[in-house]
This record gives C-alpha cells, sequence and structure tokens, in this order.
C-alpha cells in the first residue's frame, strides 16, 4: 500500500506536466516546439563551442522538419533555421570553409521551401503523405487480389510496372457474386507513374461496377464513367471475364484490349478466343458483345495486357504466338506459379504488364 501510495504523487505530477504542455502548446504543433526548441540548443552550442559544434549540425533539424511537419509549419520553421544561421554566424571565424557552408545550408533551405510549398497541394506531411500513397497501393493491390474459390478453381494475378515501382497503368480487379467469378484486367493509357494516378481513381469504379452490375452491362458502364472525367488522356483497354464456378460456363467482353486465351486439356493447344468492342472513353453509348464458352476439367484461361506481347520491335500477332509458346512449356502440368513464372520470362520491361491465369482442376 504504501509503494503504491507512493507512486501516486509521481504520476499525478507528470499528467499535470503533461497537461499544462497541452495547453500551452497548440493541438498538433508538440513536433515544430520540439525542433524549435532543438534548433536554439545547436545556435547556442555553435556560439559557445564554435570548434567542437560546426555550422553544419544546424541541417539536422532542417532534415527532419521537411519529413515531419506539415505544410503551414514548415515554411516557418524553415525561415527560423536560417534566421538562427545568420545569428551565429558573425561569431565565426570567417573563412572559405564556413562561407561555404553558409551557401549549402541556405540552398538546402531554399529547396525544403520549395518543397513546402509544392506539398501544400497534398495539406500532409512527408512521411504522411508517402504513408497515404502506400495504403492507396495496398488497396489497389487488394483489390486485384482474387477471392477465396471451389477447390476445383485456381486462379493467380500478377501486375509488373515499366519503371518497377508498385505504381502501375495497368491493374487488374476481381470479384465473386454468388457462383459467379467477375474480373476486369485494365490497361489504362499510359505507362508507369504517369498512369498511376488515374489507375488508383479508375480503380475503385470498377471495383464498384463489377460487383454491382450484371455482366452484360459492365463494360458500357465503365466506357460512361471513363467519358465523363473529361480525361486529357481518358482512354483505357478493358477484358471482362464473367467466369460460373458451378458449370464452368464463361463470358469474355473486350474493350480493345487483346483477346484472350484458352488452353483445351483434350488437345493440349491453346486457343485465342476472339471477341472486339470499342476502347473505353472515346465512344459514347457503346455496346460490348460477349464470346461465350465452357472451361471443362483440365481447361486454363489467360487474360493479360498489351505489355506481355506487344514491344517496339514486335507487333501483337508475334507477340501473342511467343506468349503462347512460353505458356505451353512453363504452365505444362503444374499451374501453380504459372502465372509469376511466365510474366517474368516473357513481355516487355519498359511496358506496365498484368496477367490472369485461371484453371479448372
Amino acid at each position: 500500500m504504501s509503494s503504491s501510495g507512493a507512486r501516486r504523487p509521481t504520476a499525478g505530477v507528470g499528467e499535470r506536466l503533461t497537461g499544462a504542455f497541452n495547453r500551452v502548446v497548440p493541438r498538433g504543433a508538440g513536433m515544430l516546439v520540439l525542433l524549435v526548441v532543438a534548433t536554439v540548443l545547436i545556435g547556442l552550442a555553435i556560439w559557445r563551442f564554435s570548434e567542437d559544434a560546426p555550422l553544419v549540425t544546424l541541417l539536422v533539424p532542417l532534415v527532419v522538419s521537411s519529413l515531419v511537419l506539415g505544410p503551414r509549419q514548415l515554411p516557418w520553421f524553415v525561415v527560423f533555421v536560417l534566421l538562427v544561421l545568420a545569428v551565429v554566424v558573425p561569431t565565426q571565424d570567417i573563412s572559405i570553409r564556413i562561407a561555404l557552408t553558409v551557401v549549402i545550408i541556405f540552398g538546402l533551405g531554399f529547396v525544403v521551401l520549395l518543397s513546402s510549398f509544392r506539398r501544400s497541394r497534398l495539406g500532409v506531411a512527408g512521411i504522411q503523405g508517402e504513408m497515404m500513397f502506400v495504403d492507396l497501393r495496398d488497396r489497389i493491390l487488394r483489390q486485384g487480389g482474387i477471392p477465396d474459390l471451389p477447390d476445383e478453381w485456381y486462379a493467380a494475378a500478377e501486375l509488373r510496372s515499366a519503371g518497377g515501382t508498385p505504381f502501375a497503368g495497368d491493374f487488374i480487379v476481381a470479384s465473386r457474386v454468388d457462383d459467379r467469378l467477375e474480373v476486369a484486367v485494365v490497361d489504362v493509357s499510359g505507362k508507369g507513374q504517369g498512369a498511376g494516378t488515374r489507375a488508383l481513381l479508375l480503380s475503385g469504379a470498377i471495383g464498384g461496377l463489377l460487383s454491382a452490375l450484371p455482366p452484360s452491362e459492365f463494360l458500357g458502364a465503365a466506357n460512361t464513367f471513363l467519358l465523363r472525367q473529361d480525361w486529357q488522356e481518358g482512354f483505357a483497354t478493358a477484358i471482362h471475364l464473367s467466369l460460373d464456378l458451378t458449370t464452368g460456363n464463361y463470358e469474355i467482353r473486350t474493350a480493345g484490349h487483346p483477346p484472350a486465351a484458352v488452353r483445351h486439356a483434350g488437345s493440349g493447344r491453346w486457343e485465342v478466343i476472339a471477341s472486339e468492342g470499342p476502347v473505353l472513353g472515346l465512344i459514347e453509348g457503346t455496346t460490348y458483345e460477349a464470346t461465350r464458352g465452357q472451361m471443362r476439367h483440365g481447361d486454363a484461361l489467360l487474360l493479360y495486357t498489351d505489355g506481355m506481347v506487344e514491344t517496339r520491335t514486335r507487333d501483337i500477332g508475334s507477340g501473342l504466338d511467343k506468349m503462347l509458346g512460353q505458356a505451353e512449356r512453363l504452365l505444362r502440368g503444374q499451374f501453380e506459379g504459372g502465372a509469376k513464372r511466365l510474366i517474368e520470362s516473357i513481355g516487355s520491361r519498359s511496358d506496365d504488364r498484368a496477367l490472369l491465369l485461371v484453371h479448372r482442376r
């Protein structure tokens, strides 16, 4: 009891100090106050111990502030750091080294100021902004995840971007509606990070339409959505698969997209599924006709983007022949992991690539 009572005053003092700090310091400005205090202490150290505390030490709070402060606080803090620098410089023995250090710090401060002005368009600090983009990336990747399927079905999706970043203009959205698997493979105009922002927005809309509309209306609604965005590069190609997981019957509709390919277990050969439709976002009021078929046990289906089959020196026709030849070699008798093996062995590294493999065991 006595030890417990001895701790209570300490806890009470800590709570009072925390409350006083919160009353004095505006909400959300704690990091700014800490950086200001650290900068003042560094300035005092440079003034009192000029030989042991170099001017370049002021870069530490400057760099940290560029990572953690918001766009409203950052410009004022940069000005404060430069003001501290201007105060302590006269206390130094002026030399070429000191002069170069001052120029470098002022230059970096100017760069941080410019970045803060650009960041004000986003409205969040550097680390917070990066976390937002990471969250958006994770969400688009989760949308492309294949839902749980019956044991007799296997499906896998793979994505690769032109620049090697997780943001790309190609994406896959999948959804299971009752006993049907609905999948859309989409190629947004552009490539890499340039198309990534449009792909992020479009993937959310495509995901909602995919699970909410009948298969016959999906591409038409996606086309209407793109037309209303009025983007300068507002077109996209897509292929839509609607697969009955009970019977194996499927419907495929394309919008300016390379055709799907099916492997018949009986013959062991790949066949291109002919399907045509206008590109999304160009023509209003278009309709998309379905090509129907059935996947029997042992059959496989490939959906992909043009980065898998087209390069600067090779057209889609010859690229499709090469891809199917690789598929015959790499997927023979072993479909698990086949999508990854195939996308890493073929396709243009300078273009975004997406691939979906569906197999009925």
